[in-house]
C-alpha cells in the first residue's frame, strides 16, 4: 500500500518519533508504514487519518499490483 504519511508529516515539521507518540505506536512503526513494509490495521489507519483531519483514502492507496484485487 501506498501513503503519504512522510509527505503529511514533513509538511508538519514532525519527527517519525513526535507522530508515533500522538498515535501510541512506536517509532518503528511509522517507519515501517512510511516505506510500505507494513499496512497499519483499520483502526490506526482511522487515528491517522483523524490526526491529519483528511480521509483515509487521501492517505493511503493500493499498490498498482493491489489495484485489480
Amino acid at each position: 500500500m501506498k501513503n503519504q504519511l512522510r509527505v503529511l508529516r514533513a509538511q508538519r515539521a514532525w519527527s517519525q518519533a513526535d507522530l508515533a507518540e500522538k498515535l501510541k505506536v512506536s517509532r518503528q512503526t511509522i517507519n515501517a508504514i512510511e516505506t510500505g513494509r507494513y499496512d497499519p490495521s483499520l483502526p490506526l489507519a482511522f487515528t491517522i487519518a483523524g490526526l491529519f483531519e483528511l480521509s483515509i483514502e487521501a492517505i493511503f492507496s493500493p499498490d498498482d499490483a493491489e489495484a485489480g484485487h
